[in-house]
């Protein structure tokens, strides 16, 4: 993430109470009834919560420290249902919670505000007391809450098993993968809505009345479905960084992924590049170092894949790291073939990165932790090439939340016809990511759950957060978000690429959302337009992509110069066609 690494219900006279759903009726008649998650939950809405110190593995050490500065973090780990539809199974699961006591008490505190970091499957346990730090404005006024979701990190996880098939078949393998994850019985419980009444549950443990929200990425889809679950308990809410939320599953927002990041990196790093000449003797021509790139193999060679895995893509989440990404891109450019193993070629490549002048140490830290990364990825990679040679009927274990949640929450296309054509057309329309992608796992995975609908009556205003190029989650799926929620405005951030804007620390993006914050009124226009931040090592900002009009960026999916980068791709490869079938006699296409 950016700059981080980078209305009341009215008095009841009673609930009602549908077969185990307790529901209780929403101030106005009209609007649909919100389920009661403290009548849900019975006697574990008297739980005793015991407080502690926290634990946040996988975090740096020196991160944990500046955590335990927070005013009142604790952490503590609270029984709610698994089923939040049949409660009464008796069935529960652990969700670890971080707490803060930031806020001024009085009437200037305005209660609590959780965040969810993304994912689906991002452990939110840090990110109480992170946001605490990155918004000390805010955190006069809330106390942020930070929680793993169901699924993930200390709360009750979901790993899944299944016997590996004697077949190389990627569909038989996938069906395999998610019909063991299937008979697990906690997998069907995994999902953004039951999430959300944990959410709800939490509001409850802690006795308020209402909670506040930001999310990132996924969590503004979670977000999403909390506020149209529960509109009535929502006070301030920030979906940073959309999916696309005015569809009913989240296959439209990966099928946008791999095209934004072709986008970004055509529109963005490579011209960052060619204006660094001085700095990677690239030249200054993006469309040339793209020729260069693809003539050096681009990701369609396992090396370039690593390089772009491990220091591309993590800058396309947080551009303060294009210094990084575009010493990647020249050191494999200029490393040509190379020679030796993959290993061996990693190091070589790194040290060439290493000699691009004008590297920071934070910068060489990170390029260090990368090396690592792809070190470790050929060695898996060299682990799985050894087992394929052994017998099939060996049993897998894997971490299944990711999956689990976005397979489950909507149906996703299950005919595999449509996976083949969405394949090739990534080849011709994405070609820069499209050696990453597969069938996902998701076209196998039955689903019957759907978001609720947003009422136009009830759900909350809230504010979203966009940037032109974002590469996980597409400008293009945030502003349908925007449009679709009833009184959505939204704050776009034109000649920006990175994921997870606030804190952004300029005035036009953080003041609007902190003025929300702090008294609920929204910008008086639907569509706020904001200037990106200079790149690493530049004074200005340059203009990518689309045009910025009336709060709106103007942007196409396939720019010109991304159409003529994937004809270049293309040539090449048609190029390698003929010479391949002029060596052997065939014809090219055999």
């Amino acid at each position: 993430m950016r700059k981080y690494f980078r209305g009341g219900m009215a008095a009841l006279a009673g609930v009602l109470v549908a077969g185990s759903v307790v529901l209780t009726p929403a101030a106005n008649a009209a609007a649909p009834a919100e389920p009661d998650t403290r009548a849900l939950a019975g006697a574990l809405a008297t739980q005793e919560v015991a407080w502690e110190e926290c634990t946040f593995p996988g975090v740096a050490e020196e991160t944990v420290a500046q955590f335990k500065t927070v005013k009142g973090l604790a952490c503590a780990t609270v029984q709610v249902p698994r089923d939040w539809h049949d409660p009464a199974d008796g069935n529960t699961i652990g969700i670890r919670v971080s707490k803060t006591q930031t806020a001024y008490k009085g009437t200037g505190r305005q209660g609590i505000a959780l965040v969810n970091p993304g994912g689906p499957g991002g452990s939110g346990l840090p990110w109480g007391a992170a946001m605490a730090l990155r918004a000390p404005v805010l955190a006069s006024q809330y106390d942020f809450i930070g929680f793993d979701p169901r699924g993930v990190g200390l709360s009750t996880p979901l790993m899944c098993s299944y016997t590996v098939p004697n077949s190389t078949d990627a569909h038989v393998l996938n069906k395999a993968k998610v019909d063991g994850c299937l008979a697990n019985p906690l997998t069907r419980f995994i999902t953004t809505e039951q999430t959300a009444y944990d959410m709800d549950f939490i509001r409850v443990l802690l006795g308020e009345k209402k909670t506040s929200y930001i999310g990132y990425s996924y969590g503004t889809w979670l977000g999403t479905w909390y506020a149209s679950t529960f509109p009535s308990k929502v006070h301030r809410m920030l979906l940073d960084s959309a999916v696309d939320a005015s569809q009913p599953t989240l296959e439209k927002t990966w099928d946008l992924q791999p095209r934004t990041r072709d986008r970004q990196f055509q529109e963005a790093l490579l011209p960052y590049l060619a204006r660094h000449d001085d700095e990677f003797a690239q030249g200054t021509d993006p469309m040339e170092i793209r020729r260069r790139w693809e003539q050096a193999g681009g990701t369609r060679e396992f090396i370039g894949q690593l390089f772009v895995a491990w220091f591309v893509i993590p800058a396309m989440y947080d551009t303060t790291q294009y210094d990084v990404a575009a010493a990647a891109v020249a050191a494999v450019i200029d490393s040509g073939s190379g020679t030796g193993t993959n290993s061996v070629r990693v190091e070589q490549i790194v040290s060439k990165m290493l000699t691009y002048p004008g590297l920071t140490a934070e910068n060489k830290a990170v390029i260090a932790k990368g090396k690592q990364n792809a070190l470790a990825a050929i060695a898996k990679k060299e682990r799985v090439a050894v087992k394929s040679t052994t017998a099939a009927a060996e049993v897998e274990e894997w971490d299944a939340t990711f999956e689990a949640i976005r397979c489950q929450d909507g149906q996703w296309n299950q005919n595999l016809h449509y996976w083949n054509y969405w394949l090739a057309d990534l080849t011709v329309n994405a070609p820069f990511i499209a050696p990453f992608m597969d069938t996902p796992l998701c076209a196998y995975w039955p689903a019957t759950n759907s978001m609720p609908k947003a009422d136009k009556k009830t759900f909350p205003k809230l504010l979203v957060a966009q940037s032109e190029l974002d590469a996980a989650t597409a400008y293009e799926g945030g502003l349908a978000t925007a449009e679709k929620l009833p009184g959505a405005k939204m704050i776009s951030v034109d000649n920006e690429g990175s994921h997870g804007l606030f804190p952004y620390n300029t005035d036009c993006v953080d003041d609007p959302i902190t003025f929300y914050f702090q008294t609920g009124a929204t910008p008086r226009k639907q569509f706020t337009g904001c200037q990106a931040v200079p790149l690493p090592g530049e004074t200005e900002t340059f203009e990518v992509g689309g045009k910025l009009a009336g709060g709106k960026v103007k942007i196409k999916m396939i720019t010109p110069a991304v159409k003529k980068a994937n004809k270049i791709v293309k040539d090449l490869l048609s190029g390698a066609a003929t010479a391949a079938a002029d060596e052997s006699g065939m014809p090219a296409n055999l």
